[in-house]
This record gives C-alpha cells, structure tokens and sequence, in this order.
C-alpha cells in the first residue's frame, strides 16, 4: 500500500520559528529513506506567539488544505506519513482519519494530554486543545469524529486539572511512562487499527531538541519498544509534531534520524499492512538498521 508524504509549513500556534524547517528535516529525510517526494502544504510564516483564537484564525487556511490533502490520501486508499511541525495541526488531520476509520485508537505521544477546551486552558495555547477539537469538546471549526474511547494517551507527565478528571472518569485511556510501557500500550490498543500522534516531547529532555521539556519522559529505546507494540496490527497513518531543527534560534541543525530510527517499525508496518513481521524485526528493513542508536 502507498505512503502519502506530507509536510505542513503554516503556523499552527508556534511560539518560535524552529518546529516549521524542523517539520521540513524530517520531510526530507523521510522522503530520502523512502525514495519519494513530500507533499507540502501551506507557507513558512514569523511566529505569532499569541492566543488560541487569533492562532486559529491564522492557520485555518493551511489547517484546511491539509483537509483536502488528508481526503485525497484516504479517498486513494494510501496511508499518511506526515510532518505536522505542531500539535495543533492535528486540529484537521484528525477528523478525516475519524471520517475514514472510525475503527481505529489515536495513540498520542505527548507529555501533555492536549485535551484543555477554551473554557478550561489556563494557557490559552492552541497546541493545549489539539486533541480536544477532533474529540468534539470544543468546535474549531474543522470538525470533530473521534470518540474519547478511541484515545490511547501514552507518555504524559504533565496534566491539566481538567484532562486529570478525563482519565478518573475513564473517558480516556492513559498510559504513562514506566516500566512496562510498550505491554501496557499494547492493552490498550486492544487489537485496534492505529493512528500514531508523536509530539517529540514525550522523549527525555536533551534527546531531540523541542519546544517543551518535562523531566522522566520516554527514551528513544522506550519509543521503540511501543512502536514494535503498536506495529503487531494495522498502522493507517503516522504523524510527527514538534521537532525543532536546532537546540536554539541559529544553532546547528540537528538530524532526526536517531528519532526516525526509533519510529521505524510503524513505517515499516505502513509499507506492508498485509504482512506484519515478528515483533522483534519490525523496522529492521527500513534505514537498513535495527535500532535508534
């Protein structure tokens, strides 16, 4: 089955400029390792640092092509493999895989839950209501389709009052880091299709440069170890929000490839959906290589 490439380059709720050529990065590198092209969607722009409302009304017209792009690529029968540079791009990824695979958990690698509403953020951040749009708690304008039941929360460690209650209530699933993640994770999913949400800060600080960092999070090891999980069943579609290409404003960019070796195993799941290989050599096909180091 076809690999959709895509790569968003509009703002989405950036606080700085470095998560749009880090999108970028990781395009390039994917489409190097894959031998294809990315599709971009919208235009580099100067981050406007500023609340959820005007961070929507900037993005919309990009956060809507990439609707079109994301119908395109489920009405061909292909699977998405996107670099999403911000969390908040989910905003309009998510409900077309809700309209297309209603069958299918959202595992969303964070250390947030991204589950606030405007009415309970504190921040007012857009990335802060990701999540929360497509599950239909608020209406962004792009539409909702997933169902609280359908989420699978892996890696958070910094929680909002409210999303706190979500998990109490057993709306939602939540998977935190520790030992066991990837058993744990794996019960979870329940033999579901998935589509994998990866915001690069559900990692350890100082692995991958990006714009949050909590202390306790995952390792590139711990990454891998879930992605084999997750790649036992079906893999429709891969996105990866919140990579910075450098560690500050004109430092020397950094590669992704130690991240992308740790998500290999559900691209390589992606490329053969009808045949998914033992556990332990999942990915080892793609990169030519068997782990993150």
């Amino acid at each position: 089955m076809t690999i959709a490439l895509t790569v968003f380059q509009g703002r989405a709720g950036d606080h700085n400029d470095l998560a749009i050529p880090g999108a970028m990065a990781i395009a390039n590198c994917l489409g190097d390792m894959l031998g294809i092209a990315p599709c971009t969607v919208g235009q580099p722009a100067r981050a406007l640092s500023a609340g959820w409302r005007t961070e929507l009304d900037s993005a919309l017209p990009a956060l809507r092509e990439l609707q079109r792009r994301f119908e395109s690529i489920f009405s061909a029968g292909e699977r998405p493999l996107s670099a999403t540079s911000r969390c908040a791009v989910s905003l309009a990824t998510l409900p077309i895989v809700g309209r297309y695979r209603p069958d299918a958990c959202v595992v969303w690698f964070d250390a947030h839950a991204d589950l606030n509403t405007p009415v309970s953020t504190g921040s007012g951040y857009l990335g802060g209501l990701a999540l929360s749009g497509p599950a239909g708690l608020w209406q962004s304008g792009l539409g909702a389709g997933i169902a609280l039941s359908s989420i699978v929360l892996v890696g958070q460690r910094d929680l909002d009052a409210f999303e706190v209650e979500l998990i109490a209530s057993g709306a939602v699933r939540h998977v935190p880091p520790g030992p066991g993640l990837a058993a744990r994770l794996a019960d979870a999913i329940a033999g579901r299709p998935v589509y994998v949400h990866l915001d690069c800060d559900v990692l350890e600080p100082g692995i991958v440069p990006t714009d949050y960092v909590h202390a306790n999070g995952l390792g590139l090891d711990d990454l891998r170890d879930a992605c084999v999980a997750i790649a036992r069943g079906e893999v429709i579609g891969v996105e990866i929000a919140e990579f910075q290409d450098a560690w500050h404003a004109g430092g020397p960019p950094v590669s992704p490839a130690p991240l992308l070796r740790a998500v290999a195993p559900l691209v390589e799941r992606m490329q053969r959906p009808g045949h998914p290989g033992p556990a332990s050599a999942a990915g080892d096909s793609f990169l030519g290589i068997a782990g993150p180091g």
